[in-house]
């Protein structure tokens, strides 16, 4: 019995030894090491005064290309919005300020702080409110101008929404300019701070862009105010603008400008657009003049484009920023990998090889842009969701046992389950809801415009004929090249005429058919649908 007591207190000691080694093995200073190459790091510079790569410099280099400051959107955007878009931005307890560097990416200085700038329908009403509380009535004007952006209305009817759109004159006449610019380019930089400090890239504004949903709201109001006077030329040219502003946002770095600009065409295309078709009274020709005006917007950029370049360098830029961070600001790393599990980081070592991590990172994401880059939506879904539960089982599971191997393996391992950490966060965390998104926005948005198209034949036709054809089949050539199919099912529109109009739609992404329903309908469906006449739209009560 002592024997084997002695033995158990041996192995015990020996066990305690060994962890203590590891323990200080572990905690010495050391230092983070990574190779600079296109296997890991992607790109080989430019490389900082410590030899870390500036993703930022590559990253805006590829964004700007040759584009000179006169014929960028953005510029004008700015002098548009002004500064204001960027007030009451907060991170935790420090107030965001636009970088100076990116005022130097773009060319320009920043806006001054005063100036005739645009201002939002939401602040105006609110400038009178108390604590910025509104009423009943102030939630009715917000409520009657979103209304009037896709619905006839008078200046008699509604003198605030026109006094409002008159003190917006001279910013919207320069966002009708910036929607004639051949190209536009926001630079990615990460915020400051007061301190001097600096952000990884993944945190970069996009305010710009943002502001552009108050313009086009406010443009497409301004139009259903011609389309009710007869202003019809002029209604148009409001509508172009927001259809060739989205373009423009999309053509932004960051994957979340593509689904703005998305949202902002979406907004626009199925409810402005058929509001105008059916009351501005124009000819078959004119109409098939609006339709070519449509047809040679440049196309949106494919998703994988977006995840291939700013996603795949926000992501390396992540793991320089943790790397260069590790021995001063473990706390933040800690904070961002998992608070619950900072207890367990702490005993890793400031010595990581991040090696493992970027190689890893780049393969994934050379998967996730194949999947994106798939046509057929079944095999992309199928695909996507695969790498989601493959991404899953990397997570580390940060128990007593896991941790205690983490201390004594050496620094490339503990860069793999570091790199895995955070390759969990950004592509399982983020990239699960906003890559899907994305991906399925697009989709939504070419069915959209493939819609879109069409109504504008089937307007052409009924200029022409005073009705509307039995069969889509009869517009084409004539009105429309070639006939759209639902892009969802791979099937011919559901069309049928309704009295003196019509309706035709496409499924949406459930692949069902909901007899033309969306989302605020009731019972709510998922179709995508293009009806006539227009149902007006009803006030929320």
């Amino acid at each position: 019995m002592r024997r084997r007591r002695r033995k158990l207190r041996i192995a015990v000691t020996a066990i305690f030894l060994l962890l203590l080694i590891g323990l200080i093995y572990a905690a010495r200073p050391g230092r983070s090491t990574f190779t600079v190459s296109p296997e890991t790091t992607y790109v080989t510079g430019p490389l900082d005064k410590d030899g870390y790569v500036d993703y930022v410099t590559a990253l805006n280099e590829r964004l700007r290309g040759n584009i000179k400051p006169e014929e960028n959107a953005n510029v004008l955007i700015w002098q548009a919005t002004g500064p204001q878009a960027l007030e009451a931005t907060v991170l935790g307890e420090r107030r965001l300020t636009m970088p100076e560097e990116y005022w130097q990416w773009l060319g320009v200085p920043p806006p001054p702080e005063d100036g005739d700038y645009f201002v939002r329908y939401e602040d105006d009403v609110k400038s009178g409110a108390i604590n910025d509380e509104l009423d009943e009535k102030k939630r009715d004007q917000i409520q009657r101008m979103y209304r009037a952006t896709h619905w006839p209305w008078r200046a008699e009817d509604e003198p605030e929404i026109a006094k409002w759109l008159k003190r917006n004159e001279k910013p919207l006449a320069l966002v009708i300019a910036a929607s004639q610019c051949p190209n536009n380019y926001s630079p990615l930089v990460p915020p400051s701070y007061k301190d001097g400090s600096r952000e990884a890239m993944g945190i970069s504004l996009l305010t710009s862009a943002q502001a552009c949903r108050y313009i086009v709201a406010a443009l497409a109001c301004r139009a259903m105010l011609r389309v009710k006077h007869g202003e019809t030329a002029q209604a148009w040219q409001d509508l172009l603008a927001c259809h060739r502003l989205a373009r423009l946002v999309a053509r932004g770095g960051h994957v979340i400008e593509l689904m703005v600009a998305i949202s902002l065409e979406s907004a626009v295309g199925l409810r402005a657009d058929s509001v105008f078709l059916e009351y501005s009274n124009l000819t078959g020709n004119e109409i098939l003049k609006c339709l070519h005006d449509l047809e040679q917007l440049p196309p949106m950029p494919p998703v994988a484009e977006k995840l291939n370049l700013n996603e795949r360098f926000q992501s390396l830029d992540h793991l320089m920023y943790f790397a260069r961070e590790w021995s001063e600001r473990e706390e933040l790393t800690l904070s961002v990998l998992h608070e619950k599990r900072s207890g367990f980081l702490k005993l890793f070592p400031r010595s990581v090889n991040w090696d493992p991590a970027l190689y890893n990172a780049n393969r994934w994401y050379d998967r996730v842009v194949a999947c994106a880059r798939l046509k057929d939506r079944a095999a992309r879904k199928k695909e996507m969701d695969a790498i989601q539960t493959e991404l899953k089982a990397l997570e580390p599971k940060m128990n007593l046992s896991q941790a205690a191997r983490e201390v004594l393996v050496g620094p490339k391992q503990r860069g793999e389950t570091i790199g895995n950490m955070l390759l969990n966060w950004s592509l399982l965390s983020f990239g699960k809801y906003a890559y899907a998104q994305a991906l399925e926005g697009q989709d939504r948005h070419e069915q959209m415009i493939r819609n879109l198209h069409l109504a504008f034949a089937l307007a052409a036709y009924h200029a022409d004929h005073s009705r509307y054809p039995e069969i889509l089949a009869q517009l084409a050539p004539k009105y429309i090249d070639q006939i759209p199919v639902d892009l969802f099912s791979g099937k011919p529109l559901n069309y049928k005429l309704q009295g003196d109009g019509y309706l035709f739609y496409s499924v949406g992404d459930n692949g069902i058919d909901d007899g033309g329903r969306w989302h605020d309908d009731d019972p709510p469906g998922d179709d995508l649908a293009v009806r006539m006449p227009v149902p007006e739209p009803r006030l929320k009560k």
